[in-house]
């Protein structure tokens, strides 16, 4: 058992659920980078799951409300130009959120992207759920995310340790629409951080 938790937290590091060191940030810069998406309120469940096998190795949960943000626990999409505060990405801006999915899937990973619309109360809600709940320790992301979804009883979600688990529980919920996305770079991906900060160089022009 012990060999498997070992096993288990090696996959989920190598896939982004380990806890990363923090950059601090200001509440003006939080201000600054917030973004308001046109799109109507909804969720997007995250799901990062190995092509070899299918094992689910991380979650993470996007909200869009009165800003968007990305709630990635112990995520490890992070460097100078994001913006984020405990476990919450702020600016979800559509480059961002590209870019998010692209670094997540790599050869060995793949990415599924589950969508719900929800209501703006509820969305505005989940907003101040994720933003109160803190960083989150290694390997526990679908647990962090599946219990702040079962504070909410119209999602029917059940707390799991498990990503695949908690996408399977999400799936049920009706309205939920899914796809998938598959990239081959090596598992070295870091150069996707770096064409981010191009990405805002270049809209900063």
């Amino acid at each position: 058992m012990k060999q498997l938790a070992v096993v288990l937290l090696a996959v989920l590091a190598l896939a982004g659920c380990a806890t990363k060191p923090e950059i601090a940030r200001s509440d003006d810069e939080l201000r600054a980078a917030a973004y308001v998406h046109d799109g109507p309120p909804e969720i997007t469940l995250f799901t990062m799951r190995a092509v070899r096998n299918e094992a689910g190795a991380h979650s993470a949960l996007m909200v869009n409300a009165s800003q968007r943000v990305i709630f990635d626990p112990a995520g490890s999409f992070r460097n100078q130009s994001i913006i984020r505060r405990g476990d919450v990405i702020y600016g979800a801006h559509p480059p961002l959120v590209d870019v998010f999915t692209r670094f997540h899937a790599r050869e060995t990973f793949y990415v599924e992207r589950q969508r719900l619309p929800v209501s703006p109360q509820l969305a505005q809600a989940l907003l101040r759920a994720v933003q109160a709940n803190g960083r989150v320790s290694d390997a526990q992301c679908a647990l962090s995310i599946s219990r702040i979804l079962a504070q909410f009883p119209e999602f029917g979600i059940t707390p799991t340790w498990y990503p695949n688990a908690l996408s399977e529980q999400f799936a049920r919920i009706p309205g939920v629409q899914s796809d998938q996305l598959y990239e081959y770079d090596s598992d070295d991906n870091s150069a996707v951080l770096e064409a981010y900060d191009a990405v805002r160089a270049r809209a900063a022009q």
